[in-house]
């Protein structure tokens, strides 16, 4: 054996009671697992080395159903952010905007549309058009060496749309939605395992419930998944959640909602009412799951908060309504007065909207503070200030959204179809704490400290249950004969190090991590292990 990882305490992701074992590695998968080796006096596994994991509790890596790092994977070999949290696994490609697949006009477009989530990507060499050429650069990662982690992706469907309409609001033609199809079809025959949707990000969100049905269909038969940020996660979340499961059912297409939050003051204690709903769906044979992050305020881009129509045409096309004075007022009106679409049907509050990171460094006094915050430091109204900080940073500012409640996020987190997604915006001089303290804060936060799940249960929902989304057979347990993506952590430190105030402070209680039987994380340190590879759609 190449590895024997001896008196663990296994909570192998099956949801069932713990066991201790000893685990033998061999070639990249576990070989073999002697339970109570040493009480029963078995014959133990011998290896080329051995590790002691006594007081350690040794579990599948977990599997990030949602995050953010498109470019991270690429421009950072190291992304200690989600491999010190145990984190094996990375979905991305999330809310309907990702790199592939582009032309060189859309390529030029979307990286302007999101560099608030991933940076310009000056620093990136875009070979790539193709989703089969981007999961093959990830392949290739450093050097030939590979990646951090392992990454799965999703087709973009915002990304599909500006390719093959543009950034109009208006319904496809015949022609482009046969076009759009295609782009879909490629990408999950390239390796993609679904499509994602940012129902509320341009141009997206222009697409109709009937669009959207067509393309899923095109999804369900190659066996992948939807993944939508819906069309509000405040007013009128629960209405965007029936349409999101009503399309899916129509299209035969298995749905996973995408940080699947109930928000602002008009949700504040409604999450049974999603359950109920999820619940007779799931009673009625339909194949749902969701993703959480267990914090309360959200994150994404300042620019997001504009309407709709104040996005068509795309980035220069806001820029210029910004910079006339009557379309900004109009713009001003509708976010405050009205309720933006952007900002979920509901009006506005500046004091819940804090800039996070910034683009142009002589923006930086900016973060850390709300808006409202900023404006009164100015002497000025707020909707000022954040139109001043929209244009002088190009768009690229981002937010936390302080707008969540925790009962809500405590009894979503409960649900049998719940998965664990950080939602991480890496870039920024504040980030969000859950791209770098998710995994870790379910285990300290939720199970050690509040009791709202078991160990074994939070581990099933970080493991095996986004394994089985992801089509994924040989990952998500430990069993013999899986591919050996473990952790191994300590029950009773384990614990977010990233808090609002230091958001880049690593995880304590995780010394090791193993991608394919390989040390990325040993003793607690990055190691200089490139383990990860793009992990393509498995047919079903």
């Amino acid at each position: 054996m190449d590895l024997v990882i001896r008196d663990a305490e296994v909570v192998d992701g099956s949801g069932e009671p713990s066991y201790r074992a000893d685990v033998a590695i061999k070639d990249g998968r576990i070989a073999s697992i002697v339970k109570e080796a040493a009480a029963a006096g078995c014959q133990r596994p011998i290896a080329r080395r051995t590790l002691d994991a006594e007081g350690l509790v040794l579990s599948p890596g977990f599997i990030d159903m949602h995050a953010h790092s498109d470019l991270a994977l690429l421009r950072d070999p190291d992304h200690s952010a989600k491999a010190a949290q145990g984190v094996t696994l990375e979905v991305i490609g999330q809310d309907g905007l990702s790199y592939a697949p582009v032309d060189d006009r859309t390529l030029g477009e979307v990286r302007k549309a999101i560099t608030g989530w991933n940076g310009y990507g000056d620093d990136i060499d875009f070979d790539w058009r193709s989703v089969g050429e981007y999961l093959d650069r990830l392949d290739h990662g450093f050097e030939g060496r590979g990646i951090a982690v392992n990454a799965a992706y999703l087709i973009p469907q915002g990304t599909v749309r500006m390719l093959a309409v543009g950034w109009d609001d208006r319904e496809a033609a015949p022609q482009e939605l046969d076009r759009m199809r295609q782009l879909v079809a490629e990408g999950m025959q390239q390796g993609a395992v679904g499509m994602s949707s940012g129902l509320t990000y341009t141009p997206g969100m222009y697409a109709k419930d009937a669009e959207l049905t067509e393309l899923c269909r095109v999804v369900a038969a190659y066996d992948g998944y939807y993944c939508p940020h819906h069309r509000s996660y405040g007013a009128g979340a629960l209405d965007a959640y029936r349409e999101m499961v009503d399309l899916t059912r129509e299209a035969g297409c298995p749905l996973h909602l995408a940080h699947a939050t109930m928000n602002f003051g008009v949700n504040k204690g409604k999450a049974p009412d999603l359950l109920t709903l999820l619940d007779e769906a799931l009673a009625a044979g339909a194949d749902i799951s969701l993703d959480t992050y267990p914090y309360t305020p959200g994150c994404t881009t300042l620019v997001a908060m504009l309407p709709s129509w104040a996005s068509e045409g795309g980035p220069e096309a806001i820029l210029a309504r910004l910079k006339d004075d009557e379309t900004a007022e109009r713009i001003r009106h509708h976010m405050e007065v009205i309720g933006a679409d952007g900002c979920h049907g509901v009006p506005i509050e500046w004091d819940t909207i804090e800039i996070s990171g910034v683009t142009d460094p002589a923006l930086a006094p900016h973060v850390g503070r709300t808006v409202r915050q900023s404006a009164d430091a100015r002497g000025e109204a707020p909707w000022t200030t954040a139109r001043r900080l929209l244009v002088e940073d190009g768009l690229g500012s981002t937010i936390l959204q302080h707008v969540g409640h925790e009962e809500n996020v405590q009894q979503i987190m409960r649900h049998r179809v719940h998965t664990g997604g950080s939602d991480g915006i890496l870039r920024g001089d504040k980030p969000h704490p859950r791209a770098y303290g998710t995994f870790p804060h379910y285990l300290g936060r939720y199970v050690r400290e509040l009791g709202v799940l078991s160990l074994e249960e939070c581990v099933a929902h970080l493991t095996s249950r986004p394994a089985a989304r992801l089509r994924l057979p040989d990952r998500g347990l430990v069993r013999e004969g899986h591919r050996a993506d473990l952790v191994l952590f300590d029950p009773a430190t384990v614990a977010a190090g990233s808090t609002f105030e230091a958001p880049r402070t690593l995880p304590t209680g995780i010394p090791h991590v193993l991608i394919d039987g390989r040390f990325v994380i040993e003793d607690g340190r990055r190691t200089d292990q490139l383990a990860g590879r793009a992990v393509r759609r498995t047919p079903g």
